[in-house]
C-alpha cells in the first residue's frame, strides 16, 4: 500500500473516530423526548402546578387527551419553579395520589384551587391533605408520602430532564421531541399534533 493511500486511509479513521465522538456526546439523553419509533404520537408537558399559565393550559390538554384517546401518549412532567414556595410539595402530593392510583384527579384538584393555595409564602401542606381527603386517599399514607424522600427525588429528577431538554419556563410542550412553540391554546396543540400524526 502506498504512503498516500495509508494516510488517506489514517485521515478517513480518524474523521470517522471524531465524527462518532460528537455524535456520542452530543446526543441528548433524554430518551423520552425522542419521536417514538411505533408510529404513535408523544406530548411532554413540563408543568409547574402553582404557574396560572398550566393551569389555563389544562384544561385544553385534558380535552386533547379525550378526543385523541390511545392514538396520542399524553405525559405530563414536573417542574417546579423555585421562586413558587409550594410548586415543589405539589408535584410530590401529585405523585402521592399517584401512589394510590388518583394521580390525575388530584391533578385536577390542584389546578381547580389554584388561586386558594397559589402564591401563598407558607406551606400549603394541610390543604393538600385536604384534597387527599376530598379525593378519598387513605389519610395517613398521603401524609407519610408527602415525606418519601423517593418521591421528591422524582420531581426534582424530572425537573433536570427538563432543563436539559431546554425547558426555561412553564408550561412547556414536546410533540414527538419537538419543542412546542407559541401559546399552548388548545387549537395550537392540536395543529401540532395532527402534523405530527399526518
Amino acid at each position: 500500500m502506498s504512503k498516500n493511500a495509508r494516510l488517506s486511509l489514517v485521515i478517513v479513521a480518524v474523521v470517522a473516530v471524531v465524527a462518532a465522538g460528537f455524535l456520542l456526546f452530543s446526543r441528548d439523553d433524554t430518551t423520552a423526548l425522542e419521536k417514538p419509533a411505533d408510529g404513535k404520537v408523544t406530548v411532554v408537558e413540563y408543568l409547574d402546578l402553582e404557574c396560572p399559565s398550566c393551569r389555563a393550559a389544562h384544561p385544553g390538554v385534558e380535552r386533547l387527551r379525550a378526543e385523541y384517546g390511545e392514538r396520542v401518549t399524553f405525559d405530563v412532567r414536573h417542574f417546579p419553579i423555585p421562586s413558587h414556595r409550594n410548586a415543589e410539595l405539589a408535584a410530590v402530593a401529585v405523585e402521592a395520589a399517584g401512589a394510590q392510583g388518583k394521580r390525575d384527579e388530584m391533578f385536577r384538584v390542584l389546578f381547580d384551587a389554584q388561586p386558594e393555595w397559589g402564591g401563598q409564602q407558607t406551606s400549603q401542606r394541610p390543604v393538600f391533605e385536604s384534597f387527599a381527603s376530598q379525593l378519598g386517599l387513605d389519610g395517613a399514607a398521603f401524609s407519610s408520602a408527602l415525606d418519601d424522600a423517593s418521591l421528591r427525588d422524582r420531581v426534582l429528577a424530572q425537573r433536570a430532564e427538563g432543563s436539559k431538554a431546554g425547558v426555561q419556563g412553564t408550561p412547556t410542550f414536546f410533540v414527538n421531541g419537538v419543542k412546542f412553540t407559541g401559546a399552548p391554546t388548545y387549537d395550537a396543540l392540536k395543529a401540532a399534533i395532527e402534523k405530527a400524526l399526518s
